[in-house]
């Protein structure tokens, strides 16, 4: 296969070695558990979490005679991941045996896709950032293709002391492999590219992205050149299962492999493992190429053939997806792409926060979805499908703010308590008398008795106008954050005589 570079050399992105800058290329091949109760070539089940070999067919175990059939869901999963991926939909596509040993997998060959997959070349739009400014930079990385195939088992060698133990509940299970070209140059393009992939494959509900589990989890080329000369030899760091690790990786390897050749040496090409412990790559084994693992055509399963209209009935029904959902929040809701981009993320907060601005100020719904909820989320360790205040009550909390029955501050309060104890937001402000006092007179009173109190603040007030903001806040804690703020702030200025 013949890759070619479409990106020219980026200062910014370049690394300085002892003899000067180098350029990281790098390439991902991404294995993503197709979300579906059976297995691809069985029907055992794909649940996580089982005892040990509890799912596990005869097909799954390699038994004489047993044939593997295929799993239509697999395929609609494939189609529609391919689809979100804006790829090619290869209406015929072969699958073959992948012949290598390993004690997890029982066949002695993979089941995958070689020469004729199911997707070809598509795109995906990463944005990274945000910078100290606050603004994202979107890059295109190229898809090379998504082809399916079927899991290995696991080995635990930590279970006895001189034997090693071997559940196959993941053998059989149906993966697609999506293959990027080499079209990112640093750590956090890769990152933003996997955290992207992740998202499109959960708003499709194609996979469920649960790293810490297995289901998604990258090979990560890495090579490195000085700028604009050709492709240097690249090392794959095998199945790194979290976005930071991912990172750290990338940073160490590219490092490692600008120090050999500085140093007079050359890269070998291998297959590597990441250390997270120690935050280092270490040699697994060279890098097998593909005519090491005899490719050819599986004798039991016929080519995979579908029409296009059997595409556009899988289309037909996809949902809206990050990039279009951002950029309509954009748009008919005048949002940020800051704001926007951080909504978009997970499907379960875009859900979330559509509800909440549904009919109401976008801005202030958002404003209230990333800073109070996601950051109380955040220092509580739930996640959003576990949030303890509802999209209807924060909508009632913001209806409150907008009609002025409560203030900013007392809209934080009351959010507290609606996290801690729960209720309906209305109910609790009239039942704890945290209505917003707009009654002028009352308010009137308070600012007369803040300024005769501090003459000599007056003074300087008057001599230096933002000081007014000093007896604004005096007025407010005198009347327990329920005094209309404007109104507080029109009052004092006019009894200070500033503008």
């Amino acid at each position: 296969m013949t890759l070619i570079d479409t990106r020219t050399p980026d200062a910014k992105r370049l690394i300085s070695g002892a003899t000067g800058d180098w350029e990281i290329i790098i390439g991902l091949e991404v294995h993503a558990q197709v979300t579906s109760q059976a297995k691809l070539f069985s029907g055992a089940s794909t649940a996580f979490g089982a005892p040990p070999n509890a799912n596990v067919s005869l097909v799954d175990a390699a038994m004489p005679g047993m044939l593997p059939v295929i799993n239509e869901e697999c395929v609609k999963q494939a189609i529609r991941t391919g689809l979100g991926l804006k790829a090619e939909i290869n209406h015929k596509s072969v699958f073959d045996r992948k012949n290598y040993f390993y004690p997890d997998l029982p066949q002695g060959y993979q089941i995958s896709q070689f020469k004729q997959p199911i997707v070809g070349e598509g795109k995906v739009i990463v944005s990274v950032g945000p910078d100290r400014q606050g603004e994202f930079e979107d890059i295109e990385v190229g898809i090379e293709r998504l082809h399916l195939e079927q899991d290995a088992g696991k080995s635990m060698h930590d279970q006895h002391a001189t034997m090693s133990y071997v559940d196959l509940n993941r053998s059989g299970v149906a993966l697609m492999e999506i293959v990027s070209k080499p079209d990112m140059r640093s750590a956090d393009e890769a990152k933003a590219y996997v955290t992207k992939l992740r998202t499109i494959v959960r708003y499709l509900g194609t996979c469920d992205g649960n790293m810490d589990e297995g289901s998604l989890r990258a090979d990560v080329n890495v090579s490195v050149r000085r700028p604009g000369a050709e492709f240097g030899t690249r090392c794959e760091i095998k199945n790194v299962n979290s976005i930071r690790f991912i990172g750290q990786a990338i940073d160490y390897e590219a490092r490692r492999q600008i120090a050999i050749l500085e140093d007079g040496g050359k890269i070998d090409q291998e297959t590597r493992l990441f250390d997270p412990n120690k935050g280092e790559t270490r040699s697994m084994r060279s890098k097998e190429e593909a005519h090491d693992y005899r490719y050819f055509p599986d004798p039991d399963l016929l080519p995979l053939e579908f029409d296009q209209a059997y595409v556009d009935a899988l289309a037909k029904d996809l949902p809206e997806l990050p990039d279009a959902k951002k950029a309509r929040l954009i748009s008919s809701l005048g949002l940020s792409t800051y704001d926007a981009s951080i909504l978009v993320s997970e499907k379960a907060v875009a859900d979330y926060f559509e509800k909440v601005a549904a009919g109401r100020d976008g801005k202030l719904a958002a404003n209230w979805v990333i800073n109070d909820l996601l950051g109380a989320l955040n220092r509580a360790g739930k996640g959003i499908e576990n949030a303890p205040v509802s999209p209807d009550q924060l909508g009632a909390v913001i209806d409150l703010i907008k009609e002025g029955t409560i203030s900013g501050k007392i809209a934080k309060d009351l959010f507290e308590i609606v996290w801690n104890e729960g209720g309906d937001p209305r109910q609790l402000v009239e039942s704890r008398g945290m209505k917003q006092v707009t009654d002028t007179g009352a308010i009137e009173k308070a600012v007369d008795e803040v300024i005769s109190a501090n003459p000599d603040k007056v003074e300087q007030a008057r001599a230096k106008p933002s000081m007014a903001g000093w007896f604004v806040g005096q007025v407010m804690k005198a009347t327990g954050g329920k005094a209309n703020p404007q109104a507080v702030n029109d009052l004092v200025k006019a009894k200070l005589g500033i503008e």
